[in-house]
Formats: C-alpha cells, sequence, structure tokens
C-alpha cells in the first residue's frame, strides 16, 4: 500500500505560479499511475491531471489544458503538477490520488477508479 502527501499550496494572485507536489511512501510510485483532482466548496471532487505508470501518457481537464502540467521523477518518488496563469475558479482543494492495476501507459480521469488519496493542499487564488 502507498501513502502519498500533498505540498506546495497557498494563497496566490490571479495570474500566478504554483508547484503542488505528492510525495508517496511505502510503496515505489513508479509502479503507480498518479493523479490530481480537486474540490472546490459546495462541489464534487473533480479531475484535474493524470499522469501514466511509465509517465509517457498524460491527460488533463479542458479548463486546465495549456495552464497545468503534470510530471513524475519515480527516483524521489514524487509527482507535481505546475499550476501557471492561475485563476480565481482553480480555487479548491487538490488531491493526490494513486492506483496500482493500470497499464505501464494508461491514464485514468475517473475519480472511482484511484484507491490511494492523500489529505489534501487548500489552493487559494484572489482576483
Amino acid at each position: 500500500q502507498v501513502h502519498v502527501v500533498e505540498s506546495g499550496g497557498g494563497l496566490v494572485q490571479a495570474g500566478d505560479s504554483l508547484r503542488l507536489s505528492c510525495a508517496a511512501s511505502g510503496r515505489t510510485l513508479g509502479s503507480y499511475g498518479m493523479g490530481w483532482f480537486r474540490q472546490a466548496p459546495g462541489k464534487e471532487r473533480e479531475f484535474v491531471a493524470a499522469i501514466s505508470r511509465s509517465g509517457r501518457s498524460t491527460d488533463y481537464a479542458d479548463s486546465v489544458k495549456g495552464r497545468f502540467a503534470i510530471s513524475r521523477d519515480n527516483v524521489k518518488n514524487t509527482v507535481y503538477l505546475q499550476m501557471n496563469s492561475l485563476k480565481p475558479e482553480d480555487t479548491a482543494v487538490y488531491y493526490c490520488a494513486a492506483n496500482r492495476d493500470f497499464a505501464a501507459d494508461w491514464v485514468e480521469v475517473r475519480r472511482s477508479e484511484y484507491d490511494y488519496w492523500g489529505q489534501g493542499t487548500q489552493v487559494t487564488v484572489s482576483s
């Protein structure tokens, strides 16, 4: 079983950048497909970005395409979410998730398919 912990959230202004990190322990992160999700107050948790076990495939929600980038460093056992040109509507708690059963190049966007979740990190973007 893998344990994941998010960090890097904070309060920023519109147009700023942030980089979130998701550090894994307990298992080698390279065995897991990884995803980032977010949940704003009063809304359901939604898909943001995902990366395959191999790192060769990625996918993004339409709302963040061109602004966010997901990457992984399996040596450091960490997944990153680089967020640029932040908007007030990006305000949410951001969660990292992992699943070991995905194929090497599979990218999963469905929240229900992830088994392991972090506690979340708050991102607040002021206008």
